[in-house]
């Protein structure tokens, strides 16, 4: 195998107007190895990679593969020269089957052969040791399925240099074990891989080395044999960041929400919640595990008002009266009137509570805009709150009143997760809230809900990373296909017992005297 290396990055520039995405970045790849690419929300990690992908064009510096200057343009020029990105967010079509996701777009003179394709995807998965049906279409395919299809249409396409992003994010530990497997198979094959991510666990058992970049420019690479935890996220921030997930014990709780054999069918007729049962306490947080699908975001939405309910009782308890109310009869505006908050991060972060052209100011008055006593809006309280909000989860922005569309994807977040917690709210549901957030803005995060926690909220947290609902929560339950699996004290269940209980095919109710 040559010395020379993959691919290798000098001096890389870009610039958005004003705004430097990356400044004079330069790192190299070899083949044989996993490098893990490291930084904090908007240090332009995904800049870099959509340059090497031929997503942007760089405005100054060079790009060599294997020695050799080449000019990448377009994602084409990328997969000319053996580079492919499995993106975080799929980009196959659902009715299509695999083999057909993975030709479509190559050879178009010529008719499609699905038979030689398909013969084709079975020996590259039998070289790696994936799993894949060619003939299975991708809307019967679940989340990892999927991700293999990207993985195998990048390869069969003669990928010799793989980027991918966040690849671990919705995937079960059993399921991460095996991609793990198969990504150092294809780093003993003279592969390149190149990974985005912020599980930094997952970076010291599998990368070779890490790249650290920091407000767009490289601060340098390690060999991952040789750090740790502590000393890569110092080089991520600039700072020491305690990497302690505080949970502090469970005091004073009392039941604050009753679900009682919950059901709810979506507009397609299909059951996506079935007899579920559980109690959220005040005083404590219970983490909702499951695979993307499971019914996390029905539940949180029929408990808001924002999704019907077929059957069954949402029982909500006020703190002051004591006296129980059914959030069935109510609608969403007088739902969140009562405190009960929903703080929703999905995919599409503009898509659900925030408006895109609007600044930060007018954001929160979104939520205040009919307790006006006049015609005229009040901007005063509005402007405080989004100031308070940019201070304390360090919201990169120009100022409260810049467009918040106009911020990345991570700060965007911040001011979503902020203004619902900022709300005083009884009831705190919290969804995704750190998808795609540095470590240091993460933890920011986490230690908000513990507070809302000591407040004596109520606090459901449903999330992607296993290891931070069993430090995070007090109690787990886990949905798969839409019932529940099992609730379980965090504190004793494994991350292995949870990932076994997400895919488990036949669920039974848990009676009410087995909640912990």
């Amino acid at each position: 195998m040559t010395n020379t290396p993959a691919i290798e990055l000098k001096n890389i520039t870009k610039t958005f107007g004003s705004v430097v995405a990356n400044k004079n970045v330069s790192l190299c790849v070899n083949h044989g190895e996993i490098l893990s690419v490291l930084g904090e929300n908007g240090s332009g990690k995904t800049t870099l990679m959509n340059m090497i992908s031929g997503i942007y064009f760089p405005d100054e510096g060079h790009i060599f593969i294997n020695g050799e200057e080449v000019v990448i343009r377009s994602p084409k020029d990328a997969f000319n020269n053996k580079i492919g990105m499995i993106h975080q967010h799929f980009k196959l079509v659902d009715v299509f089957s695999a083999a057909q996701n993975i030709i479509l777009g190559l050879d178009e003179e010529k008719k499609f052969d699905v038979k030689s394709a398909s013969a084709k995807v079975s020996e590259i998965a039998a070289r790696y040791g994936f799993n894949i049906d060619p003939d299975k279409k991708v809307y019967e395919m679940s989340v990892s399925e999927k991700q293999t299809v990207e993985i195998i249409k990048v390869l069969y396409r003669g990928a010799d240099i793989l980027i991918l992003d966040e690849p671990t994010a919705v995937l079960t530990p059993q399921e991460t074990k095996k991609l793990f497997a198969i990504l150092r198979k294809m780093r003993d094959d003279g592969k390149a891989i190149i990974i985005i991510t912020h599980k930094l666990h997952e970076v010291l058992s599998l990368s070779d080395n890490v790249a650290v970049l920091r407000k767009g420019e490289y601060i340098g690479t390690v060999k991952t044999a040789e750090t740790n935890e502590a000393e890569l996220t110092e080089m991520m921030v600039g700072k020491k960041v305690s990497l302690n997930i505080e949970r502090t014990e469970v005091e004073n709780t009392c039941d604050r929400l009753v679900v009682k054999d919950l059901h709810c069918i979506n507009r397609e007729g299909v059951n996506v919640l079935s007899n579920v049962s559980f109690t959220a306490r005040s005083g404590e947080i219970l983490g909702i595990a499951g695979i993307a699908g499971s019914g996390q975001r029905e539940l949180l939405e029929a408990i808001a008002g924002l999704q019907h309910v077929e059957n069954g009782n949402i029982t909500y308890i006020d703190p002051k009266t004591g006296e129980e109310e059914n959030l069935k009869d109510k609608t969403p505006l007088q739902i969140r009137d009562m405190g009960v908050r929903l703080s929703f991060v999905p995919e599409d972060r503009l898509g659900m509570g925030l408006v895109g052209n609007m600044d930060i100011v007018d954001n929160m008055m979104l939520r205040s805009y009919r307790k006006g006593k006049t015609a005229f809006l009040q901007r005063k309280e509005p402007k405080s709150l989004a100031d308070e909000i940019i201070e304390r989860l360090e919201v990169v922005t120009p100022s409260a009143n810049t467009p918040v569309r106009r911020l990345s994807g991570g700060n965007v977040q911040k001011v979503l997760v902020g203004r619902e917690i900022a709300s005083s709210p009884t009831v705190l549901m919290a969804a995704y809230p750190v998808r795609g957030l540095d470590i240091n803005s993460s933890y920011t995060i986490y230690n908000l809900l513990n507070e809302q926690k000591k407040k004596g909220v109520a606090v459901i947290f449903v999330g992607e990373d296993l290891d931070v609902l069993l430090e995070l929560c007090d109690r787990i339950m886990v949905l798969s296909g839409g019932k529940v699996s099992d609730i379980a004290d965090a504190r004793t269940i494994t991350k292995e017992e949870i990932g076994l209980l997400m895919t488990k095919s036949q669920q039974e109710e848990v009676p009410e005297n087995e909640e912990n």
